[in-house]
């Protein structure tokens, strides 16, 4: 079995995905890290250099790539099942699991290393506000769509 974890930024997918992997004694995957990996360039620097269409197509590919991989979590970045059709091709391809985490917490979470994530470099914190809020509600559709949702709304 393959699992993927999708959602917005900051709400612990690689974190949850590597405590699942754990459990199940499956291999982890974070598609940023495998991307990073085999470009041999950080996120911040392609999103700078080869902007983010580019990113978007390297997301599909990884995914496309990991096709085979069995007895995987897969953190997948948070806005990959939004481009390229990755939603629909994940949920033919294993089990989606969407972790639903409020607003408030993605903000709290991500605001302690803005610098981490290129969307939010150099955003004061109201901007990091509407900018989640923002993007929370353009992604939904696609998140929505996991197989599984697991709702988050406090610090664990």
């Amino acid at each position: 079995m393959k699992i993927y974890l999708i959602g917005f930024m900051g709400c612990g997918k690689s974190h949850h995905g590597k405590k699942l992997a754990q459990i199940l004694e499956h291999d982890f995957i974070d598609l940023d890290h495998w991307i990073v990996e085999k470009s041999l360039m950080s996120i911040p620097i392609i999103f700078r250099e080869k902007g983010e269409a580019y990113f978007r197509q390297l997301e599909a590919k990884a995914l496309r790539a990991l096709e085979g991989k069995q007895n995987t979590v897969i953190a997948c970045g948070g806005g990959a099942p939004c481009f390229h059709n990755n939603m629909e091709w994940m949920n033919e391809h294993g089990l989606t699991i969407f972790l639903d985490t409020s607003e408030a917490l993605i903000l709290d979470r991500v605001k302690r290393k803005p610098d981490k994530r290129p969307l939010l470099k150099s955003k004061s914190n109201e901007e990091l506000r509407l900018f989640i809020s923002s993007k929370l509600s353009e992604r939904r559709a696609f998140y929505e769509q996991a197989r599984i949702t697991v709702s988050q709304q406090t610090e664990a």
